[in-house]
């Protein structure tokens, strides 16, 4: 098969974001005097993408008040992220063509980046996940590749040996997938797992089992910092500021 230049967008959107302290949904948050989510939204649209899907729960009228004009998929129980994007998977029903993964509280990631993650995909690669390379890998799930650059696995740092502590090769969450692979592979997540959750990561150990190719595309780790709390949204802030003075 061939796969052509449409790009879908699903966006989740669907956490609490209890740690931000606030009755105000995590993703409308500002930085920059802009949703969280409306920076997002502004990259797909440079992006050209065919179609945006944002996964939405609790709180999610705040949400389609504040972008009325949102196509939106409800994920009603918290039951992981592979769980959410399954909710949007009816939403993209004949779609073909690439359908790229986003965060709602992931804010910056550029739509150079964006494009580079899904020109990874094509007939013979499933699917592509954006990794980056931090300063401090800390507990991030480490990318394991081969030579070629082909990832062979996700590996959660808790279950990391020494030699896959030692990877700079970070996961971000943020993936591209080939429309055909998400749809016959998202029904496959198990939840068999301590949490109970239905991972989309394992969406990669599913699709090397059915001998699909996975690659890597990479991000700078400020494009891939998410937001879970006003310090982290401050944080974040400052990071731009610094970015912006030091760019003039």
């Amino acid at each position: 098969m061939t796969v052509g230049n449409k790009v879908a967008a699903v966006v989740l959107a669907a956490g609490k974001g209890t740690r931000m302290g606030s009755e105000k949904h995590k993703v409308l948050h500002e930085l920059q005097g802009k949703p969280l989510l409306g920076h997002v939204l502004d990259t797909l649209a440079l992006l050209e993408v065919t179609e945006t899907v944002v996964v939405v729960g609790a709180g999610r009228e705040q949400i389609t008040t504040a972008f009325p004009d949102l196509t939106t998929t409800i994920q009603e129980q918290q039951l992981g992220t592979g769980h959410a994007v399954l909710m949007a998977a009816d939403m993209l029903d004949g779609f073909e063509g690439v359908v790229l993964v986003l965060y709602g509280d992931v804010p910056l990631v550029s739509h150079q980046t964006m494009q580079a993650l899904t020109r990874k995909v094509d007939a013979d690669t499933a699917l592509a996940v954006l990794g980056f390379t931090p300063d401090d890998p800390r507990a991030y799930g480490r990318l394991v590749t081969d030579a070629a650059g082909t990832l062979e696995r996700i590996v959660e740092f808790a279950d990391a040996d020494e030699t896959e502590q030692a990877i700079g090769f970070c996961n971000s969450g943020i993936m591209a997938i080939r429309a055909d692979a998400m749809f016959n592979l998202l029904p496959r997540i198990t939840n068999d797992n301590a949490k109970g959750e239905y991972y989309l990561t394992d969406i990669v150990a599913l699709a090397r089992d059915a001998g699909l190719r996975v690659a890597t595309a990479q991000a700078d780790e400020w494009e891939v910092t998410g937001v879970n709390s006003q310090f982290e949204l401050a944080a974040l802030e400052k990071l731009l500021k610094a970015r912006e003075y030091q760019e003039a």
